[in-house]
């Protein structure tokens, strides 16, 4: 079983495809398919099933691709570490993040980074909280930036670094009855229609928690994964926002009020991962603890 057979095999796994995954190398496809065949042959058991539409992986592929993957990171891994002792840091690091970030820190981070390391083929992906963390557990991102809230555990095997709180907070129509109230417990919320993220969203699961503890379930109106739309559906009286403070940064025509008995709030953290951190993830991480302090954003 050789490295570069690993390498074609992830590469259709995860294109789906042999003619992307042959162009993502690049490699002629004869080519590619040759070194997928030798590899069943070796291990005796077919990796993929194909079809016109798709190529799937059967339950052999399945179970060799977490190796695969580990062993490739490894051989990368030992590569950066003999290049960095030459002070040259080379590789790849991939980093996640949330949106809406509560300030500019991580991605000026980001581009520190990249300008100190040019030589690192830096890969950044948006997505939701547990498509980030189950992404970071198959070893596709070595770092991300997270959002949780007080109902939310520490994501298991993996470390966390606190960058910043903000509260989360209701915004209403200036003509809803509720407009003029400032602060309101979520209590108060029992009637209302509400428009808020999808149950992706780590924000969604929080709220639903909050609105059980104190006794309802929550009344949504509508859903989305767009923070833009969530505030336009409110602007239209489609029902009340529930939402972080950053998503009502530049925002018009609403009014915010402040969310208590009980507060929420918007924890961002970065997660990595300690046994499958390449050098270049390591340097990024010193970075990180230098540059990035917790910072609580208060809003009115």
């Amino acid at each position: 079983m050789e490295l570069r057979q690993l390498a074609y095999f992830l590469a259709v796994a995860e294109e789906r495809n042999f003619t992307r995954a042959a162009a993502r190398i690049p490699i002629a496809q004869p080519a590619i398919s040759q070194q997928i065949r030798r590899l069943e042959a070796e291990l005796g058991e077919r990796l993929f099933l194909r079809d016109r539409r798709d190529t799937r992986l059967t339950p052999a592929g399945q179970a060799l691709l977490p190796h695969a993957r580990a062993a490739l990171e490894a051989a990368s891994g030992g590569r950066e570490a003999v290049a960095a002792l030459s002070g040259l840091l080379t590789g790849r690091l991939a980093v996640g993040l949330v949106h809406p970030l509560p300030d500019r820190r991580f991605l000026h981070l980001l581009g520190t980074f990249q300008r100190t390391h040019p030589l690192i083929e830096l890969t950044v992906i948006e997505d939701q909280t547990d498509a980030l963390l189950a992404a970071l557990a198959t070893g596709e991102l070595h770092a991300a930036l997270i959002g949780q809230g007080r109902y939310d555990r520490p994501p298991p095997g993996a470390q966390s670094l606190l960058i910043a709180r903000e509260p989360v907070v209701v915004a209403v129509h200036p003509v809803h009855p509720l407009a003029g109230r400032g602060q309101i417990p979520l209590r108060a919320l029992r009637a209302e229609a509400m428009v808020t993220l999808t149950r992706a969203s780590k924000l969604r699961t929080n709220l639903e928690a909050a609105c059980q503890a104190v006794g309802f379930a929550p009344r949504i109106a509508a859903e989305t994964s767009d923070l833009s739309v969530l505030t336009e559906l409110a602007a239209e009286q489609v029902g009340v926002a529930v939402l972080p403070a950053s998503g009502l940064e530049g925002v018009a025509g609403l009014v915010q009020l402040g969310l208590t008995h009980p507060k929420l709030d918007r924890r961002i953290l970065l997660v990595w991962r300690p046994d499958a951190s390449p050098p270049a993830g390591r340097a990024f991480l010193a970075l990180a603890r230098e540059h990035l302090a917790v910072t609580s954003l208060r809003r009115s």
